[in-house]
């Protein structure tokens, strides 16, 4: 289930065709997966610079390699199962098998060898790595074209493009191959029902047996370095899948899980209730009725008058203070002494802020209690006393603030 996500969704193919003159040509094409359907992206056919197809395409990570031409051997021999030392010798006597990678492709009867020095083809691998990009895969010659023939739209059994030759018998097994510059298709070939230039199978082959690597076997060269590199690739998709699979699971459950206990909860609370509502009776709730008045008649008692932050108010007054006004002393709900005599009990200046302090001159106090009149919640405010202490040389005020 999980399988159709591991792969990768979208690569580019890079042809390289390394010219005699030692020039190069690139063919690049994208394929992309949308809705498990794959789509032809972005084609460029013929770019002669690597600066150029960087231009074009900036943002593709993972890329599959062809190359062909000048530097790349093919060898046509009776099928063999594995290419080793001993026989290697049929492809190239003398030659060090270490020194080349080495791409196997069998029909019913024949195997088709390609070799490149690894020299070369490191060359252009590290050069595509430089570029930003993570080759994956490399393939040699025209032999990755064998995994899209079913796509194209072929009228007889020989297969021409961009200069390529194959014969093929009724079966469409390969025959035979050959490289003629001057050999072009004689008709327009399409993949899909859309056109494309003959120089783009390659690319597009290539791009195309990396995206489905999982469900096609691709003729590629065997190179270690690529293959690790793609099997880790793989790997942290798997990673990542099972993990958001994982994540997906959990949070089904959980959810799952919440809306149980909210219902278990909810039935709960319901039984509850009416557990509650059959015990209690009216003489419980006339007690706690009295229970509550008078704690609340204590807490009056006791000076409180409600939860009002009494430290903001204190903060707004202060906030409002001229420099030449000192305070000496602040009180909140002052303990009223002659009305607690009187009724025997604690009595308190309920809601009242009386401040004491000092001030050379009264006009800085009487601008102070102007600012603090503008407060809102300030209800009045009563200048209660002023009177200039001739030994410290400074005024002495009294001010009483209701709130």
């Amino acid at each position: 289930m999980l399988e159709q996500f591991y792969s990768l969704d979208q690569a580019v193919g890079i042809a390289i065709e390394l010219q005699s003159d030692d020039s190069a040509a690139f063919n690049v094409c994208e394929v992309y997966v949308n809705k498990r359907l794959l789509n032809l992206g972005k084609k460029r056919a013929g770019l002669s610079d690597i600066a150029v197809l960087k231009k074009e395409f900036p943002q593709q990570p993972y890329c599959a390699l062809n190359i062909c031409g000048k530097g790349v051997l093919h060898k046509q021999l009776p099928k063999i199962d594995h290419i080793d030392k001993t026989n290697f010798s049929q492809i190239l006597p003398n030659a060090n098998m270490g020194d080349f990678y080495i791409q196997q492709f069998n029909t019913d009867t024949l195997s088709f060898i390609s070799v490149i020095r690894k020299q070369q083809a490191d060359k252009w691998l590290q050069i595509l790595t430089e570029q930003g990009y993570r080759p994956l895969m490399l393939s040699l010659g025209p032999f990755a074209a064998n995994n899209i023939e079913n796509q194209l739209n072929l009228y007889e059994d020989q297969l021409v493009f961009d200069g390529h030759v194959i014969q093929r018998d009724d079966s469409h097994n390969w025959l035979s191959y050959h490289y003629d510059m001057h050999q072009r298709t004689s008709y327009p070939l399409k993949i899909a029902g859309e056109n494309i230039d003959e120089r783009l199978i390659l690319p597009y082959a290539a791009a195309f047996q990396l995206v489905l690597s999982s469900k096609l076997v691709p003729i590629k060269a065997a190179v270690s370095a690529l293959d690790e590199v793609f099997n880790g690739v793989i790997n942290d998709r798997k990673l990542k899948v099972k993990a958001v699979a994982a994540l997906c699971v959990f949070f089904i459950l959980l959810f799952f899980n919440f809306i149980l206990f909210s219902w278990l909860t909810k039935a709960n609370n319901q039984m509850m209730d009416k557990v509650s509502r059959t015990t209690a009776n009216s003489s419980e709730l006339k007690t706690i009725e009295t229970e509550a008045n008078q704690k609340e008649s204590l807490v009056k008692q006791l000076g409180w008058d409600g939860s009002v932050n009494k430290s903001l108010l204190v903060d707004q007054l202060a906030a409002l203070l001229p420099s030449e006004v000192k305070w000496r002393e602040l009180t909140i709900n002052k303990l009223d002494w002659s009305a607690s005599k009187i009724q025997k009990k604690l009595v308190f200046l309920d809601r009242q802020i009386r401040v004491t302090g000092e001030s050379d001159k009264i006009i800085p106090v009487n601008e102070w209690l102007a600012r603090v009149k503008s407060l809102k919640w300030v209800k009045s405010v009563q200048f209660d006393s002023y009177l200039f202490n001739t030994e410290q040389n400074t005024g002495q005020f009294i001010v009483v603030i209701n709130y």
